[in-house]
């Protein structure tokens, strides 16, 4: 078994500074291991790094996240991508105030709102010392090349799992699990990377059978997923004299739930024809075709056609806004685009 001691001693020594991670030596605060943690689900450490910063400045407190607006912290959020982790964020925000602070262990933080079998697993390692491992997608790849597991992902997780918490029995990584759980995110962030893995410098190279197999750099396997299909839709860039922009709000609940966007069609397979899509315009006016916007999503892509019109006065269901009060709104990165691409016209 590859010795904990080794890894932790090449953590103290390349340990990334982080805006969550507490000073060596120093106790973490759960708050920020806790919001750090969700804002990295499904998103990388550059992205999140510049929302912590000015969601910390916002709500500095789970105490001032628990009684905000949920408007406010969507706006806060808008652009990070992945929606109900901010209405999650919220809720789990106003059990724990309600509760009078975190629960210590694993298995209560999983109780709570937004908070999943690794989440838990590294809020307890990291804020509390509690002696698990949790294994995210650095960690799932340094350990199937650790241990040479060839069977692909993700029906490798079980095995890739129990492994893992092989690791963390050693003495050494129970005595700092903390620090051990970042020194795996650590090890699999800045050299056993997915690509062209630099083994040359790993603490564990001695011990690592897929390095020894020669098949380090194609572990671990994946299952190829199928292409993610096309959808279609038309929204529609509506101003008055005064230079509002008609905006509405999404539904509370689905994707990008509770979300600031403009009005539009429903997203479909099929690309809209003008017949249909005039039947979706928020008011009658005269319709120019203004641009299109690619994004991606996790299980499709989105093509939209954005439609522009000016009226004398907004008489539309919906809000207004003016244009340079747009940046504030709980837009999602999509709409995000949209209004780019009509604001740099």
């Amino acid at each position: 078994m590859p010795p904990a001691a080794a890894l932790l001693a090449w953590y103290d020594r390349h340990r990334r500074r982080l805006p969550w991670r507490a000073d060596p030596g120093a106790p973490a605060d759960p708050y920020r291991v806790w919001l750090s943690e969700i804002m990295l689900q499904q998103t990388t450490v550059a992205a999140v790094i510049p929302y912590y910063e000015s969601f910390l400045i916002r709500f500095p407190t789970v105490q001032a996240l628990a009684a905000a607006e949920t408007a406010a912290v969507m706006a806060a959020w808008a652009g990070l991508g992945y929606y109900a982790r901010a209405r999650n964020l919220h809720a789990c925000a106003q059990a724990v105030a309600a509760a009078g602070g975190f629960p210590r262990d694993a298995a209560g933080l999983a109780a709570l709102p937004g908070i999943g079998t690794y989440t838990a697993a590294a809020i307890a390692a990291i804020a509390f010392g509690q002696a698990v491992v949790p294994v995210d997608g650095n960690v799932a790849r340094v350990v199937a090349r650790l241990f040479a597991i060839e069977a692909p992902l993700p029906g490798a997780g079980r095995e890739i799992a129990a492994h893992a918490a092989a690791l963390g029995r050693d003495p050494a990584a129970a005595a700092r699990a903390g620090d051990f759980a970042q020194a795996l995110f650590d090890l699999g962030a800045t050299v056993c990377t997915p690509a062209a893995p630099a083994c040359a410098l790993c603490p564990w190279r001695g011990q690592c059978a897929g390095q020894a197999r020669g098949i380090a750099a194609e572990l671990p396997r994946k299952v190829r997923r199928a292409a993610r299909p096309l959808r279609h839709g038309v929204h529609f860039w509506l101003t008055d004299a005064a230079g509002h922009v008609l905006l509405r709000r999404r539904p509370p609940r689905g994707l990008l739930g509770g979300m600031t966007e403009l009005p539009g069609t429903p997203w479909r397979a099929a690309p809209w024809e003008s017949a249909e899509w005039a039947a979706h315009a928020p008011m009658p006016a005269a319709w120019r075709a203004a641009g299109e916007v690619r994004h991606g999503f996790t299980h499709f892509e989105l093509h939209l056609v954005v439609m522009a019109a000016e009226v004398a006065e907004l008489a539309a269901e919906g809000f207004a806004r003016p244009r340079a009060a747009l940046a504030a709104e709980a837009l999602p990165s999509v709409m995000r685009k949209c209004v780019a691409l009509m604001t740099q016209k």
